[in-house]
């Protein structure tokens, strides 16, 4: 999911926009007082930030919480929001410090204080929720509240810090509001985002209006918002042809994003970044049939990244060899070092040198969003097609439903995607295969965590590389997950709306207060 943070940390990379269309300017006023409607297939799978570590819940709340830090729009550094300064204490990283706005208050009018922020982080790791962020801060010892300062103990110096108290995990919510050991489960937010949240139909639309009390990075919006929620981006293609909704984001079908281009009537686009991926999960608890490192790289001498990415997705995705997408400092290709080319014999050889016996079953868990269901097919039919496994493939329609049962290990892999929190090797890798892994399937690896550690010391972040580099070899090896592609984040507006290429840029953050009539 998210963002990017501090002065200490130069991450290197500034997410690039590609394919814009002729951005034409039109009569004011042209939505006559309405509110915009924004088209997404993402799902909202709770509206407390300690219970939610998915790109649907997190796009809503930059636009309804505050954190402490944000990105601005086209950037990777960090700048306050709901503090007026952030920084280490020391040269160690292991503490954490930042002053609160004197200005800030929730919707209800109530100022936020720093033990307001203090009961925020100390619940995520309290309630430690199956589906919620708490792996994201793994590093987080204590957090202590004096005045209007908040400071944060670490357990080992961690350069990346700053960039995690950036995203949707570290929404700041009211103490008052907020039970302490468990979910809030009314469907309220008590925030002091850019926006307020009104009417809320889980799973079909939420209305955002504008907060005139907010103060922070964004900006008071002009307009409302409505956020329209659909089950599949096939729904989401036929609400943009029926003229239901003015912004899509996040996802049309892979054919609608390979015929965009400039001609295209009443239609803008954009496509920036390229650091959304896609992995299979490997459940590695006892019992299981792909628990045995033969088996997973097995598996991976055999996929082809290149026709998944041709075929299912047209084009619109990139064959991806390691958990660190291209364009992120220090990725490399050792799934493709190793398996450069799909082969069966190779297979066989690994499954036969490790005495394991074929065909080998394998039950395939599958969100049913977007072209997941066409991708696990392919998948099914590559694996099959060598003799070597027989693929029974699970889908599930709920995010929620898929989120549970991968999480209480009912399938032996399953399909997922990854929007980073921020652009740094770092967020690919340790919340996927580091301790206490937010992909809940039994990996545990010293070397590997050993790795993570080391690399989150380095302020600069370019002396990690290297380390970055032997971390990517260390899980080609292990194959807890096995990537299968990288794209970019399309953004799609009808021409009567500014500022849809400043919604999203592959950061995570979803900034609806751009959008506005023109």
């Amino acid at each position: 999911m998210r963002s990017v943070r501090s002065k200490v940390i130069a991450a290197g990379l500034v997410l690039g926009v590609a394919g814009v269309a002729t951005w034409q300017l039109l009569p004011q006023d042209a939505g006559g007082g309405k509110a915009i409607r924004v088209g997404t297939s993402d799902v909202v799978s709770s509206l407390d930030p300690a219970g939610a570590y998915d790109a649907g819940s997190w796009a809503l709340f930059s636009n309804v919480y505050q954190s402490l830090l944000t990105i601005r729009s086209g950037s990777d550094t960090p700048v306050p929001d709901a503090a007026s300064s952030c920084t280490f204490i020391g040269d160690k990283l292991t503490t954490y410090q930042c002053e609160l706005r004197s200005d800030v208050k929730f919707s209800s009018g109530r100022a936020i204080t720093a033990e307001d922020v203090k009961f925020s982080f100390d619940r995520i790791k309290a309630i430690n929720s199956d589906q919620g962020p708490a792996p994201l801060f793994n590093t987080l010892e204590s957090v202590k509240a004096e005045g209007r300062t908040v400071t944060f103990n670490l357990s080992a110096g961690d350069a990346t810090f700053p960039f995690k108290i950036a995203t949707g995990a570290a929404s700041i919510v009211d103490k008052d509001k907020y039970p302490a050991k468990g979910l809030r489960e009314d469907e309220k937010v008590d925030g002091s985002g850019p926006f307020t949240l009104g009417d809320y139909k889980a799973g079909a639309s939420a209305e955002l209006n504008p907060n005139s009390s907010y103060k922070g990075q964004g900006k008071i919006s002009k307009t409302a918002v409505t956020v329209r929620y659909f089950k599949d981006s096939t729904q989401l293609e036929q609400a943009w042809n029926d003229h239901g909704i003015e912004v899509a984001h996040r996802d049309m079908p892979p054919a609608v994003l390979a015929a965009l281009n400039p001609g295209l009537k009443d239609t803008r686009y954009q496509a920036s970044g390229g650091t959304e991926t896609r992995s299979m999960v490997f459940n590695l608890r006892a019992g299981s049939p792909v628990g045995q490192p033969a088996v997973r790289q097995a598996i991976a001498a055999v996929l082809d990244r290149a026709k998944i990415a041709g075929e299912v997705y047209k084009g619109t995705v990139t064959p991806l060899y390691s958990l660190v997408p291209a364009g992120i400092a220090a990725h490399s290709t050792p799934f493709f070092d190793t398996w450069p080319s799909p082969n069966g014999l190779t297979a066989k050889k690994l499954l036969k040198d490790a005495n394991i016996t074929a065909p080998i079953s394998i039950g395939l868990g599958v969100n049913t969003r977007g072209a997941s269901l066409p991708e696990a097919e392919e998948i099914k039919k590559q694996l099959e097609s060598t003799g070597l496994f027989r693929i029974t493939i699970k889908p599930v329609e709920k995010w929620a439903d898929f989120q549970k049962a991968y999480a209480a290990g009912e399938f032996d892999a399953y399909t997922i995607g990854w929007i980073a929190d921020f652009p740094d090797a770092d967020n690919f890798l340790a919340p996927l295969v580091g301790a206490d892994s937010s992909m809940n399937n039994g990996f545990s690896d010293k070397g590997v965590d050993d790795l993570i550690t080391r690399t989150q010391s380095f302020s600069d972040r370019g002396a990690a590389a290297n380390d970055f580099r032997d971390l990517q070899k260390l899980v080609a090896q292990h194959v807890p997950m096995l990537p299968i592609w990288q794209k970019k984040d399309y953004v799609m507006s009808r021409e009567a709306v500014a500022g849809a290429q400043h919604l999203s840029d592959g950061t995570g953050v979803w900034r609806l207060w751009e959008l506005n009539w023109l």
